[in-house]
C-alpha cells in the first residue's frame, strides 16, 4: 500500500509531534508521470528553539534546490512547488508513499492515525 486518502494524510501530519518519541515525520513519496520527482522527501518537524512551533517541509529533488519550508499545514498543502504551477493538494491522487515514519506505509499508517492531533 503506497496510497492513502488526503484526509488521512492530513490527520497524520495535523499529529502532536510533542507526544511523540521522534518530534518528527517523514514521509519519503514519488509522484507519477512527474520525472522530476520520484525521489522526494516532505514532513513535519518541530522548531529547534521553539518545542510549540512546527514546520512543514519539502525537500523535492536530491540535490536540495527544490526545498521549501512552511508555517501551516494550510499553505504547505497548498503551495505550487509543483513544478511550479501545481499544489500537493492538487497532484494528490498522483502522489505514491514509498515510506512513512521511516517504515512501510500499511505499518505505520494506523499508528499515526491513533496519535492525538494538536
Amino acid at each position: 500500500m503506497g496510497k492513502i486518502t488526503f484526509a488521512e494524510f492530513e490527520q497524520v501530519m495535523s499529529c502532536d509531534l510533542n507526544k511523540k518519541s521522534d518530534p518528527c515525520i517523514e514521509i519519503w513519496f514519488c509522484v507519477d508521470d512527474y520525472v522530476e520527482y520520484q525521489e522526494s522527501w516532505m514532513g513535519k518537524m518541530l522548531d529547534k528553539e521553539d518545542t510549540k512551533k512546527v514546520w512543514y517541509w519539502f525537500g523535492l529533488v536530491p540535490d536540495g534546490s527544490q526545498a521549501h519550508d512552511f508555517n501551516t499545514f494550510e499553505e504547505f498543502a497548498n503551495a505550487k512547488v509543483f513544478y511550479g504551477s501545481k499544489s500537493l493538494k492538487e497532484i494528490w491522487d498522483s502522489v505514491f508513499i514509498y515510506s512513512l515514519g521511516g517504515g512501510q506505509v500499511h505499518e505505520t499508517l494506523p499508528y499515526f492515525l491513533s496519535l492525538e492531533a494538536e
